[in-house]
C-alpha cells in the first residue's frame, strides 16, 4: 500500500473505529487518500479494547484453515515494524514484545504446530514454575508476541489524526444507501457521508447496518467473550510468557495477569456474569494453583465479530465501492497490520502482499451462520 500516492481526489469513508478501521484509514492517509472514520461510540473502545492482545499465529492457527494460518503468519511478521512505526507516529507506547507462548496439555501427544518445541512436564515447569504438576506436556513457541491492546487503540487514533484523518465518534452508521449496484452514501442519524470508496469495519455491529442484501455480505454476528485480570500479591512473580491450555489463556502485563476468555452467542448482551468470572478464575487456578491467592483486578466483556465459517471477511463486496474488513473473530489484534495493508492495496487497485482471495465477501454471499 506504500508504493506511491493515491489520487488526490479519492475520498474514503470508513465505518468503524477499531483496530481494523483505524489501521486501514491510517494506511490510506499515508497513500494520499482523504479518509473519514465514523464510529458508533468511542474509537478503539470496542473489541480492540476488550481483547487480550495476543499475537499468536501458531497457537491460534496451528491446525486450522491453512489460508487463514498463512494470513496470520504474514501479519505476525508485519507486527514489529508496524508497532515501531505506530509508536513513532503516535507517541504512544503500545507494549509490543515477543515473549513466547507456552501451550500446555493435560494429555500426551497433542499435535504440534510448525516451529514448536515440545517440552516434558519438568522442562515446562522450569520455564514457568507456577504450572500445575498435572500438565503432561507443553509446546514452546518462542516467536509469539503480545501487545497492550488498549494502548494500541489510543495509538491508532493519534496516528490517524496526526496523518490528517477525520474521526467522528458517536456517529453510528445505520444504513448503506445504494442503488443495487453501487454505494451512494453512509447514513447516520445526523448526516449522509459520501465517498469514492467505503470500508465496512464495524465488527460485531456489521449485521445491524441496513441497506445491504444477503448477496452483498454474509451475516456477521456478535460472539460474547468475558475476561478477568488478576494482580500479584506482594512477593509474587508474574509469568514471563503467555501460558495457555485447552480452556484458558493467561497473558502477563506489567501489573496484571489477563485471563480469557469465554465464548457465547448472546446477541449484543455484554453484561458480566458471576458464572463466567468464577469459571475463568477456577480454570486459571487449575493451570497455575498459586493464582488462588491473586486478587481479582477487573472483569469485562466484549463482542467478537463472527462470520459463518469463522474466517475473516476481507475485500470488495458485490456493491461497487464497498469493501469489507470484518469477521476477524478472535484475531482482530493479530490480523491488524495485514488487514490494514491488504485493504489499503485493494481499495487503491493494487495487489496485496498476501493472498486474501479466500476471504472475499462474494464467496460467502448468502451463507448462513453456523450456531455452536
Amino acid at each position: 500500500c506504500r508504493h506511491g500516492p493515491a489520487s488526490p481526489a479519492m475520498k474514503v469513508v470508513v465505518i468503524g473505529g477499531g483496530a481494523a478501521g483505524l489501521g486501514v484509514g491510517w494506511r490510506l492517509l499515508q497513500a494520499g487518500a482523504q479518509v473519514t472514520v465514523l464510529d458508533r461510540a468511542q474509537p478503539g473502545h470496542g473489541a480492540t479494547w476488550a481483547a487480550a492482545g495476543m499475537i499468536a499465529p501458531a497457537s491460534e492457527h496451528g491446525g486450522d484453515n491453512p489460508t487463514e494460518a498463512g494470513f496470520a503468519s504474514y501479519s505476525s511478521v508485519l507486527w514489529p515494524s508496524f508497532a515501531k512505526e505506530l509508536e513513532e507516529k503516535s507517541g504512544v507506547q503500545i507494549g509490543y514484545r515477543r515473549c513466547g507462548s507456552l501451550v500446555c496439555s493435560h494429555r500426551e501427544g497433542a499435535p504440534a504446530p510448525a516451529g514448536a518445541r515440545r517440552l516434558d512436564t519438568a522442562a515446562a515447569r522450569a520455564l514457568e514454575p507456577m504450572l500445575t504438576c498435572a500438565v503432561q506436556s507443553a509446546l514452546w513457541l518462542e516467536d509469539e508476541a503480545q501487545v497492550e491492546n488498549r494502548a494500541l487503540g489510543r495509538a491508532l487514533v493519534r496516528a490517524f489524526l496526526a496523518a490528517g484523518g477525520e474521526l467522528l465518534a458517536n456517529e453510528p452508521v445505520v444504513r448503506i444507501e445504494n442503488d443495487g449496484a453501487r454505494v451512494l452514501g453512509a447514513r447516520t442519524p445526523f448526516n449522509v457521508f459520501e465517498g469514492d470508496a467505503y470500508v465496512l469495519a464495524a465488527g460485531a455491529w456489521t449485521g445491524r447496518i441496513e441497506g445491504l442484501a444477503d448477496s452483498v455480505l454474509p451475516p456477521v454476528v456478535p460472539v460474547k467473550g468475558e475476561m478477568i485480570s488478576l494482580v500479584p500479591p506482594p512477593g509474587a512473580v508474574m509469568p514471563a510468557c503467555v501460558v495457555r491450555d485447552e480452556h484458558v489463556y493467561l497473558v502477563p502485563r506489567a501489573t496484571r495477569l489477563c485471563v480469557g476468555a469465554t465464548m457465547e452467542n448472546a446477541g449484543f448482551d455484554t453484561s458480566l456474569t458471576p458464572r463466567a468470572r468464577q469459571w475463568l478464575f477456577d480454570s486459571a487456578v487449575a493451570l497455575m494453583p498459586d493464582l488462588a491467592h491473586w486478587p481479582l483486578h477487573e472483569h469485562w466483556a466484549g463482542l467478537r465479530p463472527g462470520s459463518p465459517d469463522r474466517l475473516p471477511i476481507l475485500g470488495q463486496t458485490a456493491l461497487s465501492g464497498l469493501f469489507a474488513a470484518t469477521g476477524q473473530y478472535r484475531n482482530g489484534i493479530l490480523f491488524a497490520p495485514a488487514v490494514a495493508e491488504s485493504l489499503c492495496a485493494l481499495i487503491l487497485g493494487r495487489a496485496p502482499g498476501v493472498d486474501v482471495r479466500s476471504f472475499e465477501p462474494r464467496l460467502f454471499a448468502g451463507a448462513e451462520f453456523a450456531q455452536e
